[in-house]
């Protein structure tokens, strides 16, 4: 089998998986990312991040070598990095999305966009988006009546101020349609990513580091120019994406299905009261999911669409239109961390074997601070 298949392959190995295709596009995609070499080195890797010695013997190749690709490999965004000071680089496999294609967003080209442009229906799956989201969506600030009952994993400020190491990068869905003369006027500089994960963006010059405050600001420039917040799936995020529904590959696949609501993970829906409603028509303009529209010149909302990102809600100027928490039976499983996210989708996907989840809490296991990964090992076995 050729190389790049076999890289592809492993990919689909990988929570978010790499889809074959009829048309090869997704080959296309790897051969203009990764060379020979390169592939066949990422195959070495594994979800549990690794010292350059352990993954050497691995791969059997020369260390000295394999730790100068594995570093190289790691500043073109093909593999993880994570850095501590007075301790080796360890490196692990990341998926393609989120993940390599994100870590891309400064050395894009017209042919690479078109090919991904290609593969993004076959790449996210809706029914596998379904049971098994990557991202989530919580309400802008703004929308958030006092009155409400908010869990702070559901509450952007909140997941902010868990952190306390700030970066901001170009969301890669505007800037690779504004290359291809598809964009929009929306903030470019919107991608928020949080805690360790700085780390890589800073190194790669995939971002600039921030205080808390411009994070505040940024979101709160996301609500005045109609943003959907979409964090990483988890209790604990890494990342805050400010998505808009005309770039956003997730956003728009998910307006294309009939009941976006069905497939996005969010807590939250609106409740509209027409008899307060003055036909401002504001919110027509701000909802991403095209879930409200005029009839009669009157509004007119599809719940089914309504994804609870608050956007109607926080412009409205009569009240009309207010944030509400969904039924019980349809309040969305949130996991504690994104490592549980990652095993919840393998085993949609049915990629997970039981091999391979014994390496994983194995390597859970052997991290320091046991007892706390004992319980992480507890909760992904349940999952």
């Amino acid at each position: 089998m050729d190389i790049y298949n076999k890289l592809a392959k492993f990919l689909d190995g990988l929570p978010g998986g790499f889809p074959s295709t009829d048309t090869g596009v997704e080959i296309r995609i790897l051969k203009k990312l990764f060379t020979p070499e390169e592939a066949e080195l990422a195959m070495k890797l594994s979800l549990i991040p690794e010292d350059a010695g352990t993954i050497t013997k691995r791969a059997k190749k020369n260390e000295k070598a394999t730790a100068d690709l594995l570093e190289k490999m790691s500043q073109r965004g093909l593999v993880y990095r994570i850095e501590k000071k007075g301790r080796p680089s360890l490196y692990m496999a990341t998926q393609y999305v989120i993940g390599i294609w994100e870590y891309h967003v400064n050395d894009l080209d017209p042919d690479l966009i078109r090919d991904m442009e290609e593969y993004i229906p076959t790449l996210l799956n809706v029914d596998t988006w379904k049971k098994a989201p990557q991202l989530r969506t919580i309400p802008v600030g703004s929308s958030i009546p006092v009155e409400l009952d908010v869990m702070p994993y559901e509450k952007a400020e909140e997941l902010v101020r868990s952190h306390n190491k700030f970066l901001v990068a170009p969301c890669i869905c505007r800037k690779e349609r504004t290359m291809i003369g598809e964009g929009c006027e929306k903030p470019e500089e919107s991608c928020l990513v949080l805690g360790s994960a700085t780390d890589y963006y800073l190194k790669n010059g995939l971002g600039r580091k921030i205080e808390k405050e411009e994070v505040l600001e940024i979101l709160h420039e996301a609500d005045k120019h109609g943003l959907v917040l979409q964090p990483s799936n988890s209790k604990k995020i890494v990342n805050i994406c400010c998505c808009c529904g005309c770039c956003c590959a997730v956003l728009r696949t998910v307006k294309n299905h009939p009941k976006p609501a069905e497939l996005v993970s969010s807590a939250f829906m609106v409740a509209y009261d027409s008899d307060l409603c003055t036909n401002c028509q504001v919110c027509v303009e701000r909802c991403q999911m095209e879930a409200i529209s005029i009839s009669d010149d009157s509004v007119e909302y599809n719940f089914d669409r309504c994804i609870g990102c608050g956007l109607c809600v926080s412009t409205c100027p009569s009240e009309a239109v207010t944030l509400v928490r969904k039924q019980k039976s349809a309040q969305p499983h949130v996991p504690k961390t994104f490592m549980e996210t990652n095993i919840r989708l393998l085993r949609v996907r049915k990629k997970l074997d039981p091999r391979q989840m014994a390496r994983i809490l194995s390597g859970l296991r052997s991290k320091k601070r046991k007892s706390k990964h004992e319980d992480v090992s507890q909760r992904v076995e349940r999952s």
